[in-house]
């Protein structure tokens, strides 16, 4: 049985996790086509669109999984994310967003259809769409997690009442209530945070205590100058960095935003917003270290979830995991809608060879979100690590469509047969040296290189195709 105070904490999560799906329900009245579902009518306002490319991977990797690597292996274990997601924004809004936004598309598949033909949208489609499976069963092992130390009830229980949850509110809510959820929760998450720090660095003598113990090499930021750290140090960049910019859930929050001005800006917002927050996790694991030395052992995932419980005020706890547990709910959604939405968009209606009116549509996306969300509860279940989870998701959309998507908008001579090649020979050469061929470096840094070269050579050995 629960005591009485811990009875008190699940009550307010729950409170908290009504609060979301309420908030979704209501938003979920702007939702009456399929484009509303997809991309809120691409009518969201810089603070919605800031808040939500700021929630994209503000969740569980960036709190449960980076504070965990960042124990184990300092600041250079953790540049995949939070520094590889910030510069994965920065990115995306020098370079694609205003590109992108002006070609008025529901999906990043759409874009290959009208660049590279439907052959292209199908390929594409593809191999986009699973990746997400592996993310969003890493935002429902997180959750899972938090109910597993809140209430001692199994993880794979908890990733299950998570998944019925998050379904049911993404199922009713789309793009609408994604970006409305998110805005309110990014706004309690950073206050949490933010409370959590001040408490414990209190606790600790202040900040410089908690500096003054972390061994220097804690903060190194640049890798060894030999050749297999220089590389390991850019595959980590990439991971995020480079790997998410062909990603439905970055195109979809960027192009809901009201106009291209707004979509660019709302993307540099976000990255100085993500970087900045994304430190205070990692603060308040030094803060947990310092303080209780003897927690952090055995799963580090679960360091600091277990001291907020056992060292902290009844307040402080209500205010990190409800929030906490909204904010990956919010980052949950979105990661199901995007595939849900290429799958249905890309894959369902072309296959189909049937016209759809958009209320099918809009049907047809929904059904796809039982579908993914099924599926990643399934790899939830058996799989716990977060950042491995995270990572695996976002290394074959780099290797298969980073190329196609950069050189199709910045090099005329790009033709579909390059584009085609480039995907085909990047996802095989991942293959091979991911798990047949170990060359001592990260699997994407060759598989990228080789996508790159395909193209290339395939676009300057097929005709020129005329400017789509």
């Amino acid at each position: 049985m629960l005591r009485p105070d811990a009875t008190l904490l699940l009550l307010s999560i729950i409170g908290y996790l009504l609060l979301t799906v309420l908030i979704g329900y209501w938003a979920s009245r702007r939702v009456k086509t399929a484009g509303d579902f997809m991309l809120a009518g691409r009518s969201l306002p810089i603070l919605l669109s800031s808040s939500a490319l700021f929630a994209t991977w503000f969740g569980s990797e960036t709190v449960f999984g980076a504070s965990s690597e960042f124990l184990k292996g300092g600041l250079i274990a953790v540049i995949e994310d939070p520094f590889g997601a910030a510069l994965c924004l920065i990115l995306f809004g020098l370079f694609f967003a205003r590109k992108l936004y002006s070609m008025n598309l529901l999906t990043l598949g759409d874009y290959f259809k009208l660049r590279y033909g439907p052959k292209a949208e199908l390929l594409s489609s593809a191999l986009m769409a699973p990746p997400y499976v592996g993310y969003i069963a890493a935002q429902l092992v997180a959750m899972g997690l938090i109910l597993n130390v809140v209430s001692g009830i199994d993880v794979w229980v908890g990733v299950v009442g998570s998944a019925l949850v998050v379904t049911f509110y993404t199922y009713i809510g789309g793009m609408w209530a994604i970006s409305i959820t998110d805005f309110v929760q990014s706004i309690i998450i950073i206050a949490g945070l933010l409370v959590l720090a001040v408490v414990l660095a209190g606790k600790a003598g202040g900040v410089g205590a908690v500096f003054a113990e972390v061994h220097p090499e804690n903060f190194r930021f640049l890798p060894k100058a030999e050749w297999r750290d220089i590389t390991a140090y850019l595959a980590a960049w990439s991971v995020l960095g480079l790997g998410s910019i062909p990603s439905q859930d970055v195109f979809q929050r960027s192009m809901s935003s009201g106009s291209a001005d707004t979509a660019v800006r709302s993307c540099y917002y976000a990255a100085g917003l993500y970087l900045t927050v994304a430190m205070l996790p990692l603060f308040i694991s030094l803060c947990t270290k310092h303080l209780y030395p003897d927690q952090v052992t055995g799963d580090t995932q679960l360091t600091l979830p277990t001291m907020v419980l056992t060292h902290t005020n009844l307040a402080v706890q209500v205010l990190f995991f409800g929030s906490l547990l909204s904010a990956i709910m919010s980052t949950t959604s979105s990661a199901i809608l995007a595939p849900a939405s290429i799958f249905s968009e890309n894959l369902v209606r072309p296959l189909s060879g049937q016209r759809f009116n958009d209320r099918q549509m809009l049907w047809l996306t929904r059904g796809s979100v039982l579908l993914f969300s099924t599926l990643a509860t399934i790899m939830a279940s058996v799989r716990t690590n977060i950042y491995e989870l995270v990572g695996e998701s976002s290394v074959l959309s780099m290797v298969t469509l980073l190329a196609p998507l950069t050189f199709g908008i910045y090099w005329r001579r790009t033709t579909s047969a390059g584009a085609m090649l480039s995907m085909v020979v990047g996802f095989v050469a991942w293959i091979v040296f991911e798990f047949l061929i170990d060359i001592g470096i990260h699997s994407l840094v060759p598989a990228t290189g080789l996508s790159t070269v395909a193209l290339i050579v395939g676009s300057l050995l097929t005709p020129k195709e005329p400017k789509i």
